[in-house]
């Protein structure tokens, strides 16, 4: 059926826009990884990379860190892994489980953030204004500077220095910008 609304077709775009989210995610942990190499003198793993570590006063770390199963090396995601499996199973993760868990979360927020994208963008082609950096600008402010740090995964952002958050607020533009080049390229082909 052909749609005569003036509006893309937003199943195709949510598609779009989870290829999208997959390949940013990629492409963001690449990113982290050479920065935090640079910053640090030294590559940390292979999954989602963070500077924003230590252990937060309140919330989830804080309730992690009372039951002794909180890391002060831990990042977010793995401090949300470790959360879940504390909650369902009552079991701390191991180390290399937390960073695996973890990567499958930022891999999770990735998909999502660039199925709402690819959607949002078929509804309301202003989306995908200046490449959809905006966009990538409101995931930063929203998640990493105010739900992340407000539910106890991070600190607080004013516990971090100016060049912790030009690292994520760069880590989001890279994941936004490829996103959207990936969302229009599979977009165009569908």
């Amino acid at each position: 059926m052909k749609n005569t609304s003036g509006r893309g077709n937003v199943g195709k775009g949510l598609a779009a826009g989870v290829c999208g989210g997959l390949c940013a995610a990629w492409m963001m942990n690449q990113f982290q990884a050479i920065w935090s190499r640079f910053a640090a003198g030294e590559e940390r793993g292979h999954g989602a990379q963070s500077l924003q570590q230590g252990s937060p006063e309140h919330g989830i770390g804080a309730e992690l860190r009372a039951q002794g199963k909180d890391d002060a090396q831990d990042t977010a995601p793995a401090r949300l892994a470790n959360a879940i499996s504390v909650g369902v199973s009552g079991r701390a993760l191991s180390r290399r489980e937390k960073e695996t868990a973890g990567t499958g979360l930022h891999y999770a927020m990735g998909v999502t953030s660039g199925a709402i994208y690819g959607a949002l963008a078929e509804a309301w082609p202003g989306a995908a204004t200046g490449a959809g950096l905006p966009f990538g600008v409101a995931v930063w402010v929203i998640a990493d500077e105010g739900l992340v740090p407000a539910a106890g995964l991070s600190k607080s952002p004013t516990e971090y220095p100016r060049s912790i958050h030009l690292y994520a607020f760069a880590s989001h533009l890279v994941f936004r910008l490829t996103a959207e080049c990936v969302r229009r390229a599979v977009r165009k082909t569908l």
